[in-house]
C-alpha cells in the first residue's frame, strides 16, 4: 500500500470520515504481520481495501504485483464466524470452494482434509448451533485454508472468545503458520496476541490511520513450544506498544476520553 487514503460517506449533516490518510503498508511474502492502534483506526479498513472488497479513495494498493480482487488468492476470518447456520459444518467449508474448478472428489477430498488440520473431523456433519464458540471459529478457519489461499486476512477472529479457547485458537493458529508460511495480515486489539504470533507489528495512529511504527518481534520460532510471555522481550515489546498507544489515546482530542458525552467534536 503507498500512499493510500480512504474515507466513507456523510450521513445526514455530519462529513465523511476519513479512515486511512497517506498509508503506506508492505507485507512481505510468507510473513506474519499484526496491526495494532485505537479503536477507529482503519485497521479493519486496510484488510478490506487488500480483499478488494472496498476500493481507495488515493493511492495504490497491489496483492503480488496486482490490483487487489476477491478471489480463492486470498481467505478471509472474520471476528464474527459468518456460518451459514442451515448447513453443516463440512457444507460450510465446502461453500469456499464453490468457485473453484474442483470435481466433487476433490472438492470433498480438501473438506475433509482442512477439518482434520483444525480437529473438528468428527463434526462434519453437526450444524453450527451445536458448536462452541472456539469450535466455530474453527470451521470458519478451515474454510478460509480450504481454498489454499497465498494471503490470509484476520479480523479480529479471536476477540469474542474466552480466554481459554481464545490461547488455544493462538496456539493451533501458530502450528499452522509454521507448516504453511502463507502471508498473514492480522488485526488485533490486543497487544500479547500481537507479540506472540508476529513477526512485525504495526502501529497505527487514531483516526485518520497512519502508520506510525513498524516493530520487529525477533522472537524465535516454534513460539508454543516455550513460554514466550516470560522472555524479557516479551515484556520489552508490551510495556513499548502500551505505552505508545495509551499516548495516542491520550493525546487525541477526539478520544472519547477527551469527549465523554460522545458528541462530535470540531
Amino acid at each position: 500500500m503507498r500512499g493510500v487514503s480512504k474515507a466513507f460517506g456523510s450521513h445526514g449533516n455530519a462529513s465523511p470520515v476519513a479512515a486511512l490518510a497517506n498509508l503506506d503498508l508492505r507485507v512481505p511474502e510468507g510473513s506474519f504481520v499484526s496491526v495494532v492502534g485505537p479503536s477507529g483506526c482503519g485497521k479493519t479498513t486496510i484488510l478490506r481495501l487488500v480483499d478488494g472488497l472496498l476500493a481507495a479513495d488515493a493511492g495504490e494498493v497491489r496483492v503480488s504485483g496486482a490490483p487487489p480482487r476477491p478471489g480463492p488468492q486470498v481467505g478471509f476470518v472474520f471476528q464474527g464466524f459468518r456460518l451459514i447456520p442451515w448447513a453443516t459444518v463440512e457444507a460450510n467449508v465446502d461453500f469456499a470452494l464453490t468457485s473453484l474448478r474442483l470435481d466433487k472428489a476433490e472438492r470433498a477430498e480438501r473438506v475433509s482434509r482442512y477439518l482434520a488440520t483444525v480437529g473438528l473431523s468428527r463434526f462434519a456433519k453437526a450444524y453450527p448451533g451445536t458448536l462452541s464458540g472456539g469450535m466455530k471459529q474453527r470451521v470458519a478457519l478451515a474454510r478460509a485454508l480450504a481454498t489454499d489461499p497465498e494471503i490470509l486476512l484476520m479480523d479480529e477472529p479471536f476477540a469474542s472468545l474466552d480466554a481459554q479457547t481464545r490461547e488455544l485458537m493462538q496456539t493451533e493458529l501458530m502450528k499452522l503458520w509454521e507448516q504453511r508460511r502463507q502471508t498473514v495480515l492480522f488485526v488485533t486489539h490486543s497487544v500479547d496476541e500481537a507479540i506472540l504470533l508476529s513477526d512485525r507489528i504495526v502501529l497505527m495512529s487514531p483516526r485518520p490511520g497512519r502508520v506510525i511504527e513498524e516493530i520487529e518481534v525477533g522472537l524465535p520460532h516454534p513460539r508454543w513450544q516455550y513460554d514466550v510471555r516470560a522472555t524479557p522481550r516479551f515484556t520489552e515489546l508490551r510495556t513499548r506498544l502500551w505505552s505508545a498507544i495509551r499516548e495516542l489515546v491520550l493525546n487525541d482530542p477526539s478520544s472519547d476520553f477527551h469527549n465523554p458525552s460522545g458528541r462530535p467534536t470540531a
